[in-house]
């Protein structure tokens, strides 16, 4: 019998990863999201990491929570931003940079929403 020792249960940890890579790994994941579950695991996975998710990744969650018609996880989308980016105005340079896609997917923040 082998003693207690220390189990790796992922070789390939996203802490590994390059910036570059994490954005290509997690916008790849939404592209290929099917239902809303897969859509909020890879949310939760991807703002877990202590770094605020490029904007790239940003656009492939909106898309996938239209793409399987969940509204409300696209505002949360905003509201995970929020709470990573260190200040008010960094916020508003994802708000700037998403706008387009904003408008695109009809998709309002809580603070557009009244909430």
């Amino acid at each position: 019998m082998s003693g207690p020792g220390v189990r790796a249960y992922s070789s390939h940890s996203d802490e590994d990863l390059s910036f570059d890579d994490f954005t290509k790994k997690y916008v790849a994941f939404f592209e290929q999201a099917e239902d809303l579950f897969e859509v909020q695991r890879g949310l939760n996975n991807a703002f877990s990491y202590d770094l605020v998710p490029s904007t790239d990744i940003c656009e492939a969650a909106l898309r996938a929570c239209r793409r399987v018609n969940d509204y409300p996880t696209a505002v949360r989308v905003f509201e995970g931003i929020k709470q990573k980016v260190p200040a008010d105005k960094h916020y508003q340079e994802y708000l700037t940079a998403l706008e387009p896609i904003r408008k695109e997917l009809g998709i309002e923040t809580r603070e557009e929403l009244g909430l």
